[in-house]
């Protein structure tokens, strides 16, 4: 079956650069976005539920921009002045430029990964001696806390922000040719919005192992996987399974 319309389970990219532009208009299917999941802070009662002291923390790992703004939201909040001896140690470069937004970065000690986490533990392993917070959301990947205890430094997660499943109300009624998605958590999404949802014709794309596995556990087709060898960005998969789907 032809494809003539995408929803993307994201919010709209902000550059007019976006590769998904792009894909619109070279392939003619319509590309629309929408997020199916939303971050909210939590409340700084909760955090100090948490029995988290801002204080005896010397160092702060940021995976995403999510961490950077509930960080300095609940420093603030808490009425905490974050030294500028603080160390950041952040997952990818689009991480330590995003903290810009908070910090004057030349007067920082900052260390950048290399996008995954166990490229950034490789930094944190030569400041063994630093007492880490882990801001976090309440979906922390296993990963992360098992590279850390892996590296016996003292760390401590603080969960500061939670995803939360959007109301996709509307959409009840529209029907698209692709459905993508980035996370097990827009899996959830689609069935707590939609409990009887059927794929039918609804071809399916998703990104990265979890989120595959998520799409075969709820019962449902991947069609579109990313990232593999030829393909690996989610324009370039859907690229090359439209190009072979709309020539038929």
């Amino acid at each position: 079956m032809k494809v003539k319309t995408i929803l993307v389970s994201q919010p709209a990219p902000k550059t007019e650069t976006s590769p998904y532009f792009d894909l619109s208009e070279k392939q003619k299917v319509k590309v629309d976005f929408r997020s199916f999941i939303h971050v909210e802070g939590v409340e700084v009662k909760d955090v100090r539920a948490q029995k988290i002291d801002l204080n005896q923390h010397t160092a702060i790992i940021l995976t995403s921009r999510n961490a950077v703004d509930n960080f300095f939201r609940v420093a603030e909040e808490m009425r905490f002045k974050v030294p500028d001896s603080m160390k950041y140690f952040c997952q990818s470069e689009a991480v330590a430029y995003y903290l810009q937004k908070y910090v004057v970065y030349r007067k920082r000690k900052i260390y950048v990964g290399n996008r995954t986490f166990p490229e950034l533990c490789k930094l944190i392993k030569k400041h063994k001696d630093e007492k880490f917070l882990l801001p976090a959301s309440d979906k922390l990947k296993d990963l992360i806390p098992e590279e850390l205890n892996a590296l016996g430094v003292d760390w401590k997660p603080a969960t500061l922000y939670r995803t939360v499943v959007s109301d996709l109300s509307d959409l009840e009624d529209v029907f698209y040719d692709i459905l993508v998605f980035f996370s097990p958590s827009g899996i959830d999404s689609l069935f707590q919005n939609f409990p009887d949802f059927k794929q039918n014709k609804t071809r399916i794309a998703a990104f990265g192992n979890t989120t595959i596995k998520a799409v075969t556990d709820a019962g449902l087709v991947c069609n579109i996987m990313a990232p593999a060898a030829e393909t690996p960005s989610m324009t370039m998969a859907l690229e090359k399974y439209i190009k072979e789907a709309n020539k038929k």
